[in-house]
């Protein structure tokens, strides 16, 4: 069985390793078991299922991987799943942790899921007062540690979506930057999906009366609510701003376009008076009288001269040059 950890938890504190057994155990008010496993089979979670009761339909809940967050009553338990995510590049890849609550056990189930609950747990046992209160604490911390861990991912997609921004200032989006945030943007309103049945989680852990959480446990979840709460608002903004950042660039290059036309338009109707000076004089006709006079060249040569610079003096005083 992929067990990640499976101990017995007495008075708060580590008191020894248990090991899993299709046989159910009797555990003291003081004792609690407190069991982690990443992505186990069906005939692994069969035999959990069996030590402690398990729901059926829980259990195949969590052997999915395609759960929406959520929390479930089945008896005296509480089973809630909980969505991770992390980033992979610019995809954000989602898994899900399901945790099976009862009064002397939590148990969770990791699918896809790229954080361990390692740390966690040792942060945990570091504090017995906490742990000593029960499963309920327990099941706050895990969601806290997922929920957590969206922030640093708004963060990175944030700087890199600032990154560009400040890139299209100077310099024209090439088209794989466009399509790039495009793909930011998609993987920004699937996050803000996951996010929405979180909320309602939090929201459930908190105001609901639900098996095996205390009442003194739900200022903790209405914790992890504000920060739930406080990522579907940062992701709301960021949101906005890769919309903008591409509204921006378009309406930058539009100008830039139209600057360039005007610059080719004015360069155009300047040339335009040599060419058709030029034009006329090279007609070839017999009878023009000007092409006897002695300086009739260098006439020709400075009225062109005269009209480009007037031309040009009007062209760049009104700003096309």
């Amino acid at each position: 069985m992929p067990v990640v950890a499976s101990f017995l938890y007495r008075d708060g504190k580590r008191a020894e390793e248990l090991p899993l057994s299709p046989t159910a155990r009797t555990f003291g008010d003081n004792e609690f078991a407190w069991i982690g496993l990443y992505a186990p089979t069906a005939d692994e979670m069969a035999t959990l299922q069996k030590a402690f009761g398990l729901h059926q339909l829980a259990v195949e809940d969590a052997l999915s991987t395609q759960q929406l967050a959520k929390v479930e009553i089945y008896g005296e338990q509480s089973f809630v799943i909980a969505k991770t995510a992390h980033l992979e590049g610019d995809k954000i890849a989602y898994g899900q942790t399901a945790l099976f609550v009862g009064r002397n056990h939590i148990i969770s189930v990791r699918q896809g899921s790229a954080r361990a609950h390692t740390d966690l747990r040792a942060q945990l046992e570091a504090s017995p007062q906490l742990l000593q209160k029960g499963t309920d604490y327990v099941l706050h911390a895990i969601i806290d540690f997922i929920v957590d861990g969206y922030l640093p991912i708004v963060q990175t997609i944030e700087d890199k979506v600032l990154a560009m921004e400040k890139h299209m200032l100077v310099a024209f989006l090439e088209r794989e930057e466009i399509r790039r945030i495009f793909r930011l943007r998609r993987q920004v309103i699937l996050f803000q999906r996951l996010l929405g049945p979180m909320s309602e989680v939090a929201s459930k852990l908190t105001n609901l009366d639900l098996p095996c959480i205390d009442d003194h446990a739900k200022p903790y979840f209405r914790d992890v609510l504000d920060h739930v709460r406080r990522v579907e608002g940062t992701v709301g903004g960021l949101r906005e701003v890769i919309t903008s950042v591409f509204e921006a660039s378009n309406l930058l290059e539009q100008q830039r376009q139209g600057t360039i036309t005007r610059q080719l338009a004015a360069w155009a109707a300047i040339l335009a008076v040599p060419t058709a000076i030029a034009g006329i004089y090279g007609m070839n006709f017999d009878n023009m009288p000007e092409l006897k006079t002695q300086y009739g060249y260098f006439v020709v040569l400075g009225t062109i001269a005269l009209l480009c610079s007037l031309l040009y003096y009007r062209f760049r005083k009104a700003g096309w040059l």
